[in-house]
C-alpha cells in the first residue's frame, strides 16, 4: 500500500485500511461503488455514519491503491469461496443430504 498519509484513513498491523475512527475497510466502500455501482449518495445512505468527506477519501485511497485493494478484495474472494466448499462438503452436510 502506499507510504503517503491519508486524512481519514487509518491503516492497521494487517495492512488494512479502515475509515479512520471506524471499523469500516475502504474495500468494503469501493465495493459498494463497483459491485452495487452506488454513487457517494447511496453509500452514504447505506453507511449513515459515514460522511461524505470520508466515502471521498475512502474511494480516493482505493483509486490510488487500486491493485493492492483488488488483490485484497481477490484473496477475500478465494477464501469464502474455499471456505463455502470447505461446508459444502462437511460430513455435517452429508449427513443433511
Amino acid at each position: 500500500m502506499s507510504a503517503i498519509a491519508w486524512p481519514m484513513i487509518a491503516i492497521d498491523a494487517q495492512g488494512i485500511a479502515y475509515v479512520e475512527g471506524t471499523r469500516i475497510k475502504v474495500i468494503e466502500i469501493a465495493l459498494d461503488r463497483i459491485a452495487h455501482h452506488w454513487d457517494v449518495d447511496e453509500i452514504r445512505r447505506q453507511h449513515p455514519q459515514l460522511s461524505l468527506v470520508q466515502i471521498h477519501a475512502a474511494l480516493a485511497y482505493y483509486y490510488d491503491n487500486q491493485s493492492d485493494c483488488d488483490r485484497l478484495i481477490q484473496a477475500r474472494d478465494q477464501t469464502a469461496e474455499a471456505l463455502r466448499r470447505e461446508l459444502e462438503n462437511s460430513q455435517v452436510q452429508r449427513k443433511l443430504r
